[in-house]
């Protein structure tokens, strides 16, 4: 019976302390390809999918397009029909390795990584490396990151008559609690 129950415990123990994954579905990614002196492109999405897997160093980003949302209903009409074509190409995806990455070394003090994947938006993969900030909060682990996107990596075109109001690069932030 003693020899159960140590083992039971021991177990029990191990597992608590090897979680397999961290997650959210909650993640907020917003972005802004806004030029001066122009109406502000800015969107946010507070549906994303964040998922942490601490012994392979992986971390997967999942955002459904249609979900990003603007000031104007038209501006939002107008990103999923004719720029990102969301009813094409419904989601986007960021599938890396954390360089360097230790789950044991995850603290209340914010750690940056560099985090390099592949990033697919609009029906193309493109290697991208980013930089990470993760650190241990009471409700799990956040991570906080920020990264510049070309339109043109993608191949997203935009009309003539509004190409001089919209950014060529996407300023494109990433926020989220995985539990």
């Amino acid at each position: 019976m003693k020899r159960t129950t140590l083992l039971f415990l021991l177990f029990t123990a191990f597992s608590i302390t090897a979680q397999e994954k961290f997650k959210t579905t909650s993640a907020v990614i917003n972005f802004e390809a806004s030029v001066p002196f122009f109406e502000e492109v800015k969107a946010v999405n507070k549906l994303g999918t964040i998922v942490l897997e601490p012994q392979t160093s992986t971390l997967i980003c999942t955002v459904i397009i249609k979900d990003f949302r603007f000031k104007m209903d038209l501006m939002e009409e107008h990103f999923n029909d004719n720029y990102i074509e969301s009813h094409r190409y419904p989601k986007a995806y960021f599938k890396g390795k954390i360089q360097k990455f230790d789950i044991a070394q995850i603290d209340q003090t914010s750690r940056e990584y560099d985090v390099k994947g592949k990033l697919y938006i609009h029906g193309k993969w493109k290697m991208i490396t980013v930089k990470a900030l993760l650190k241990r909060v009471p409700e799990g682990i956040q991570i906080v990151s920020a990264f510049p996107i070309s339109i043109s990596d993608f191949n997203i075109e935009i009309p003539y008559v509004v190409a001089n109001k919209i950014s060529k690069t996407v300023q494109t932030d990433l926020s989220g609690i995985m539990k």
